[in-house]
């Protein structure tokens, strides 16, 4: 396994990154990590994203996602 050092880390930054990590009982280079391979993954999400063909649904998306939406909430108030 690999070892990353990273420098220059302003003392704010730093402070509030390990104030998050004891929040959450993880160590410092946990959180760092995760953050990295999140980031990673969404740069990696959106390069595939780019080469998807876009899908006609003959409406905008944001209007069948409302009709579901509501269609959810009628469901759950019966």
């Amino acid at each position: 396994m690999a070892n990353l050092q990273v420098e220059d880390v302003l003392d704010r930054l730093h402070r509030r990154i390990r104030a998050y990590a004891k929040r959450r009982g993880r160590t410092l280079g946990e959180v760092v990590l995760k953050a990295i391979v999140r980031d990673l993954e969404r740069d990696e999400f959106l390069v595939r994203l780019a080469k998807c063909t876009p899908v006609d649904l003959g409406r905008p998306a944001a209007e069948t996602l409302e009709e579901v939406r509501k269609e959810r909430t009628h469901a759950l108030e019966r």
